[in-house]
């Protein structure tokens, strides 16, 4: 766990949010009205608290090797189901619907820069690869990254 493993630690793509955050609330509050920036900041809010439940839940799910299935797609859909019920209370309270958006949006290009930060993983040196001449590269599928299924036309030719 990228945040340090304390329950309020911010990880790489959170920390990136709340800035590409900061920077929008910062230029919607010089340049846009004040409905606008407050919608903004809703969407803000809905979006920070909607990743930050997806990132705990699968960090859970995976540490569990999968055992907790069923239970993490009922809270991925009841999540959802939240998220829509905040934003149709949100839009029918007066939010302006596009400050909303924009805030629920800005994760999405917090998590592609954390993306493009993100080192490979390196798990040691790589295996070397049979020589070219190897009759088992004709047993290979690069295109599904699989053995090849014989048919008899293949025998044929």
């Amino acid at each position: 766990m990228e945040g340090g493993g304390a329950p309020l630690a911010l990880d790489r793509t959170e920390q990136l949010n709340w800035a590409i955050a900061g920077g929008a609330l910062a230029t919607s509050a010089a340049f846009a009205p004040a409905p606008f920036t407050a919608s903004l900041a809703l969407g803000v809010a809905l979006e920070a608290v909607n990743y930050r439940a997806l990132r705990r839940s699968t960090e859970v799910f995976f540490g569990k090797h999968g055992e907790a299935g069923r239970a993490w797609g009922a809270g991925f859909g009841l999540r959802f189901v939240f998220l829509a019920v905040a934003m149709t209370v949100a839009v029918g309270a007066g939010a302006h619907p596009v400050g909303l958006l924009i805030g629920l949006s800005t994760i999405l290009p917090a998590a592609v820069v954390a993306a493009l930060r993100q080192k490979p993983v390196t798990s040691g040196p790589a295996l070397a690869g049979p020589p070219p001449d190897d009759p088992s590269w004709d047993a290979w599928n690069p295109w599904t990254a699989s053995e090849r299924r014989r048919d008899e036309e293949d025998d044929e030719l």
